[in-house]
């Protein structure tokens, strides 16, 4: 037998000829790519189906409505007057204008720039930023003027009996 294996295999000291020598049968069955992508898929249905029960919870989990959260009653705001709230969360700062012409509009009041507060200058019927002079129009919360490129993020209102209510938040807007 030994004859044999001379026969087809030149003997030599150069390494890359030498290299089967250390492949083996049994190693190659045990690591081979196939094995590895059917542990690799197994850990995979493993993880999924241990995460599964966090999955469902965090579905069948109520989110906290921040719908119809009360801002003020109508009756307490003048026109060309604002006040700020919090909405939907408890740090969402927002402001409520009720403008010189009567109309009630709310956006979060951090400015879009560098998230500094911003306060209705009622004599310009404008939002302003003072930390870099930017400036929204009241009316679709897009700057004006100064450093800020975004609009600001619409509160979306709703009177009922006296009171407003911000219902909803709009990033995009008209």
């Amino acid at each position: 037998m030994s004859e044999k294996k001379k026969r087809h295999r030149e003997e030599t000291d150069h390494d890359m000829s030498n290299l089967i020598d250390n492949l083996k049968r049994v190693d190659d069955v045990k690591y081979n790519r196939r094995a590895f992508i059917k542990s690799m898929t197994g850990a995979t249905v493993a993880i999924g189906i241990a995460t599964l029960p966090f999955q469902i919870a965090g579905a069948m989990k109520k989110e906290d409505d921040p719908t119809h959260v009360k801002i003020i009653e109508l009756s307490s705001l003048p026109k060309g007057k604002s006040v700020t709230f919090s909405y939907p969360t408890e740090s969402d700062t927002a402001i409520l204008v009720h403008t010189v012409n009567g109309e009630l509009v709310a956006y979060n009041n951090k400015c879009t720039h560098l998230q500094c507060p911003v306060f209705y200058e009622k004599e310009r019927d404008i939002l302003m930023c003072p930390c870099h002079r930017g400036f929204f129009d009241i009316k679709t919360g897009h700057p004006v003027e100064g450093p800020p490129q975004r609009e600001l993020p619409l509160i979306e209102l709703e009177v009922k009996n006296g009171v407003v209510y911000a219902v909803g938040r709009k990033y995009r807007h008209e």
